[in-house]
């Protein structure tokens, strides 16, 4: 455990070690996690007030800041929990770009080569697929649906490269489709009625065209 560095770093260390210590899996428990989290950042407040702890700051940032790193995604799960994010890629640790309504924008967030790799070790983790020299590139799904691209070197030139499509569900029944005029009521009608039947049905389409949202209102 540290005994110097910034709050949010101590903070970080505690619940890994309470983690470590209670056998507690931050993706399978998430709620067992945050009340974790809170805990021990109500400690360290309390600490900190009669020591020379250095300062929380806001408490909710670093609930969050703190939740990110052990339960989530780090630096990217912000993106990932933003509804107007569509889409999420990393050329090189220092340059992660993300789509907002189809517009693609440079942030400011910055990651080292080894927080990259461990990023996408973590995301992998719930697929049970790998990504190394054997199978240098692979698709795979995160647990919120989105889908994961990620390609390493040599198949690249330099760094890991990472793509995240996430899935956003905008509709969620097939009358929903009709009023954003996606589906005609004579199509949606009969796509019903096959649903119903039970026949066979291709849905095809590029990439982000709805095929995932049409199958689903369909349900």
């Amino acid at each position: 455990m540290r005994n110097s560095g910034s709050a949010a770093e101590i903070i970080d260390d505690e619940v890994r070690e309470l983690i470590r210590r209670r056998g507690v899996d931050p993706f399978l428990d998430a709620g067992r996690i945050r009340s974790l989290v809170r805990e021990v950042v109500l400690d360290y407040e309390d600490r900190a007030a009669s020591s020379s702890l250095p300062p929380v700051g806001d408490h909710d940032q670093a609930v969050r800041a703190v939740l990110d790193e052990v339960a989530g995604f780090g630096p990217l799960q912000r993106y990932l929990d933003d509804p107007e994010v569509e889409e999420i890629w990393v050329n090189e640790p220092g340059k992660v770009f993300i789509a907002r309504k189809g517009r693609s924008e440079l942030t400011t967030t910055i990651l080292s080569t080894e927080a990259l790799a461990d990023l996408v070790e973590r995301m992998l983790r719930t697929s049970g697929r790998r990504v190394d020299l054997s199978q240098p590139f692979v698709d795979a799904m995160m647990p919120d649906g989105s889908r994961l691209h990620v390609v390493i070197p040599d198949i690249t030139r330099t760094h890991l490269a990472v793509n995240i499509r996430k899935f956003i569900l905008q509709a969620y029944s097939l009358d929903e489709l009709i009023d954003l005029g996606s589906i005609t009521q004579a199509a949606a009608r009969f796509l019903e009625a096959a649903v119903a039947a039970g026949l066979n049905i291709v849905v095809s389409g590029g990439t982000q065209a709805g095929k995932t949202t049409l199958v689903k209102c369909s349900m």
